[in-house]
């Protein structure tokens, strides 16, 4: 710029004088905007204080008769400081009126928002006699002589009249706050509005402090304190249909509320749909309870989801990059919003009930053990403080439910619009994780831990160690591989196994063993950057494991590499492992498969559980050295470790299964949107295959059916079948994968890979949900019962 002269120098100096003079423009407008919304929210407040002075005059004119209906002394404490209210807002009101009707950009405003805040002493007045005037009103209507104050009825409650002043005072910040942001700090109103904020906090602060303990007596017990001790956005099942709600634990109640939908700019506000006390609340067992079916979304369909949410996400990010209209992005946003809200509504299943024992049972649904113990624990800690049951009347629960706005720490739904634009996406790639031990037990326990991870928001159960018996210091030095898909977070349980079929757990509907600790611990990009592993302990209740991780990102996790070895089967291309054994499948394949069937058809998690990592290590060395006890080995071997092997056998192939030279044609043919066109060109590409690739996967396509026909048992679906193998069956070497090699993004990834991914997922689920594929009889054959060696 310095080098520039004359009129290129004066054009640039044009252009941002003018932009700042437009930016000027909008703030100013803003100001506008926000003082009209001020002089709507004034209108609506004058009517309920006139709604509120309505039956003063006859109420004051009966009590000088022989017949009153209030003593002078309750209409005096019932409408204390109401009619100087009153005069306030209206001078306020008129005032501020025809300053906007001629607005411009030069009008203050500043003086009367002063004044205001100058006058707020009547408003301390009115608080400290709130709850005597909510008193002695209720126990007026209580009477049957109150005629005139039963007009309430036709607008609203008395109570609630009473509270609208209570309520405009705790707003009287937000409303400065926000006409400061838009005031430029140049404009003659600037001070007066910052003295008045001021003012108004410093009182706001005075009035917390003295009166929150005589507004919570008015629906606390005296001497107790109401106070928030967790809330969080849940899923309730509500007469067979799935609800968000937020829901509020207090210390003497659990409060389920439904935020509203907010219209032309107003705060967010709560609806109460139910309460319980702590004293009544009991967590049922399903004996207990009604049988109430869970409605649960086709895996499909929430794939459905997911890949939408990852088109969405890419597109932001191109126009992004692009960078095009906000409305146009405002339009993207809105759509993500929608179906991350919809996933968010529609995965959760598993069930956590509560029971009020004076009236109805509600049922929540959460994703995760981990947090359904969460609530489970702090629920029961809190029940050994309460001893008394009560109820609220409906002014005390409208004033409760008001408060969780400014008392909620959960303010928004996990989203992605909700993120700042640099946070993290979070980790995509392999997490190797050893289970080291466990101390601090003080009696000795049947232990085993499982390892949960997050996925668009959602944890999944990943892993679990071996049951470590009867001790208090186990030791499973364990090691794990876990894929990670966006994830953010790691969760460690550690149970208590119990074989006393008597003495299990039956909450919820399965028999369970005892969660006796957990923790969880953040996937930190920076710390997990390194090739080395990361020893660390999670404490949980008493107890610490001790954990080691080390994190391998996705494209340097997913090459495909030929083996250097002249011999062995993981790495070598599957047409040389055939010829050599001179059979039609190769023997690990067959191996693997048949001790699964053996055992492991009715495993809880079958290929979606991760085995030992070390014993996976072993199988391997064992079949690439051909050791004749690999049979022995396989039989003692935890049956996840079995599957573990035979996954990484396919994930190690130099070539995917479906070869790198069809793999494009087999992504455009699983988007056909025409049936018919669709199936002629996947069984082609299928029948394209070279006949060991061919062959393979059908022994392969054969098993997982099978495996999918146990889904009531081994919860594998043939969806989540796909989910596992399908990118281990389809991924393309490196050089044709869409995978970006940034090197200065080696951790976090972008939504394109997910979607590359998901059509992997596609295809094979295809195949798998092919009643029969039509392929010429000599390979039919040839894959049934050609095992020569």
């Amino acid at each position: 710029l310095n080098g520039q002269t004359g009129p290129g120098r004066g054009n640039l100096a044009l252009s941002v004088f003018m932009q700042a003079e437009l930016d000027l423009e909008k703030g100013l407008e803003m100001r506008k905007r926000v003082l009209s919304g001020i002089l709507a929210s004034e209108e609506t407040y004058l009517s309920h204080l006139e709604a509120l002075l309505l039956p003063m005059k006859p109420l004051k004119a009966a009590a000088t008769t022989s017949q009153p209906v209030l003593t002078v002394q309750q209409i005096e404490t019932i409408f204390f400081k109401v009619p100087e209210l009153y005069e306030i807002h209206k001078e306020f009101y008129d005032s501020l009126l025809p300053r906007v009707q001629q607005w411009s950009h030069h009008q203050c405003v500043g003086d009367l928002f002063q004044k205001q805040a100058s006058q707020l002493g009547v408003y301390r007045a009115f608080v400290d006699n709130y709850e005597l005037a909510v008193e002695t009103a209720e126990k007026c209507l209580a009477l049957g002589n109150n005629r005139p104050l039963c007009v309430f009825s036709s607008v609203l409650s008395l109570p609630a009249l009473l509270y609208k002043p209570v309520d405009r005072v705790t707003r009287s910040t937000l409303v400065l706050h926000d006409l400061l942001k838009h005031t430029p700090s140049s404009h003659p109103d600037y001070p007066l509005l910052q003295d008045a904020l001021r003012i108004s906090q410093n009182f706001l602060s005075s009035i917390n402090e003295e009166s929150t303990p005589r507004r919570q007596s008015m629906t606390v017990k005296k001497g107790e304190n109401r106070q928030l001790l967790k809330d969080s956005f849940m899923v309730e099942l509500v007469e067979g249909a799935r609800k968000l709600r937020h829901v509020f634990l207090f210390t003497d109640l659990l409060l389920c509320a439904k935020l509203k939908k907010q219209i032309g700019g107003k705060s967010q506000q709560y609806d109460s749909k139910w309460y319980i006390p702590l004293s009544d609340l009991t967590f049922q067992t399903a004996e207990e309870s009604e049988p109430l079916p869970i409605p649960q979304a086709p895996d499909e369909e929430l794939d459905a989801i997911k890949i939408k949410i990852s088109s969405l996400r890419s597109e932001i990010q191109r126009e992004r990059r692009a960078n095009k209209g906000s409305k146009v992005m405002e339009r993207l946003k809105k759509k993500l919003s929608e179906q991350e809200s919809l996933l968010l509504q529609t995965s959760p299943n598993m069930p956590l009930r509560v029971h009020n024992r004076n009236g109805k049972s509600y049922m929540f649904l959460i994703s995760s053990d981990y947090e359904r113990a969460e609530w489970k624990e702090v629920i029961r800690e809190q029940q050994k403080k309460c001893f008394k049951t009560f109820s609220l009347t409906s002014m005390e629960l409208q004033m409760l439910t008001n408060s969780c706005v400014k008392l909620q720490t959960v303010h928004q739904l996990p989203l992605t619009v909700n993120k700042d634009e640099d946070e993290s996406t979070g980790l995509y790639g392999f997490l190797n994780v050893i289970v080291h031990s466990a101390s601090g037990l003080k009696q000795s326990l049947n232990l085993y831990c499982t390892l949960e991870v997050d996925s668009f928001g959602i944890f999944v159960n990943k892993a679990k160690t071996r049951v470590y018996r009867y001790t208090t210091e186990p030791k499973w030095n364990e090691e794990f591989e876990i894929e990670l898909e966006g994830s953010q977070t790691l969760r460690l349980l550690c149970y208590e196994k119990s074989y006393n079929k008597a003495k299990m757990n039956k909450e919820d509907g399965e028999s369970t063993d005892r969660i006796m600790g957990k923790g969880q611990i953040a996937l930190d990009p920076q710390m997990l950057q390194g090739k080395d592993w990361q020893r660390t302990v999670i404490p949980m209740n008493g107890i610490e494991v001790k954990i080691s991780m080390k994190f391998t990102s996705r494209e340097f996790s997913l090459k495909r590499m030929s083996s250097r070895k002249p011999m062995g089967v993981f790495g070598v291309n599957i047409s040389t492992v055939t010829k050599r054994e001179r059979s039609k499948v190769p023997y690990i394949v067959r191996q693997c498969l048949e001790e699964i069937e053996r055992r492991g058809m009715e495993e809880v998690g079958i290929y979606r559980v991760s085995g030992v990592a070390t014993d996976i290590q072993g199988l391997k060395t064992a079949f690439d050295t051909n050791n004749k006890d690999v049979s022995v080995m396989m039989s003692e071997m935890d049956v996840n470790a079995i599957a573990g092997t035979l996954k990484l056998y396919f994930r190690e192939l130099p070539e995917p299964l479906f070869t790198d030279e069809l793999y494009p044609n087999f992504a455009g043919g699983i988007a056909l949107s025409d049936s018919v066109a669709k199936e002629s060109c996947m069984l082609n590409l299928l029948l394209s295959l070279p006949e060991p690739n061919l062959v393979t996967f059908l022994f392969l396509l054969d098993h997982l059916k099978r495996v999918a026909e146990k889904e009531s048992v081994n919860k594998m679906s043939l969806h989540n079948l796909a989910t596992v193998f399908g990118p281990t069956l389809l991924r393309p070497a490196e050089k044709d994968s869409k995978i970006p090699t940034n090197p200065t993004q080696p951790i976090t990834m972008g939504d394109s890979w997910s979607l590359e991914v998901m059509s992997q997922v596609q295809v094979l689920l295809y195949f798998l949900q092919l009643e029969t594929i039509p392929t010429p009889d000599s390979k039919r054959q040839s894959i049934l019962f050609s095992t020569e060696v």
